[in-house]
C-alpha cells in the first residue's frame, strides 16, 4: 500500500501558506475543505492552498509537492481516526465515529492515486473553482525525471 509524504525542496511553502505541513507527514488532496468556496474565497495564502496546496495530515498544513511512499496498512487507522477528529473539531461532524467513513474514504482516494505509481514519484495538484464545484487534476513527475539539477545549485568549490 502507498500514500503520499509531504517533501520540501526549498522554504517557499513557509511563505506562501497560513499553515505549511512538515516534511514527511503523510499527505491527502483535502480538496474537500473548499466545497463551499467562492471567487470571493480566493485570495492570499487562501488562493495558493487552493490552488495547489495538499493536506498534512498531523498539522493539517498544505504543501506544494509529495512523494510517494510504502505505507504500512495499520498506519491507515490512525490516520483515519485523526482525520475523523479533524472533521469533528473544524467541520461539526456530530463524532469521531460519524466521521470515520468518510475519512477512511478520502485516505483510500490518495491511496487509489499513489498505488499506480513508483516509491519517490513526486506528485502535485492543481485546483479550478467551476460552476459545478471544485474540479482538481495531478501532475505526476517520475522519480527518473526528477533530475537533481532542477533543485540543486552547482558550482566550484573555489566560489566558496
Amino acid at each position: 500500500m502507498k500514500l503520499a509524504r509531504a517533501i520540501h525542496f526549498d522554504e517557499s511553502d513557509q511563505r506562501v501558506f497560513h499553515s505549511p505541513a512538515q516534511t514527511g507527514e503523510w499527505c491527502i488532496s483535502g480538496g474537500f475543505e473548499f466545497s463551499n468556496w467562492t471567487d470571493s474565497d480566493l485570495q492570499g495564502k487562501a488562493r495558493q492552498a487552493f490552488a495547489n496546496g495538499w493536506l498534512g495530515l498531523q498539522t493539517f498544513g498544505r504543501v506544494t509537492f509529495v512523494a510517494v511512499t510504502q505505507m504500512e496498512e495499520n498506519e491507515v487507522d490512525a490516520l483515519t481516526v485523526a482525520l475523523a477528529k479533524h472533521f469533528v473539531q473544524f467541520y461539526g461532524a456530530p463524532s469521531i465515529e460519524a466521521a470515520e467513513n468518510v475519512a477512511r474514504r478520502e485516505i483510500m482516494q490518495m491511496v487509489e492515486l499513489c498505488d499506480d505509481h513508483d516509491a519517490n514519484t513526486l506528485l502535485t495538484v492543481a485546483r479550478e473553482l467551476g460552476d459545478s464545484g471544485v474540479h482538481e487534476s495531478f501532475r505526476v513527475i517520475n522519480s527518473a525525471e526528477a533530475g537533481l539539477d532542477q533543485f540543486a545549485i552547482h558550482g566550484d568549490v573555489g566560489d566558496v
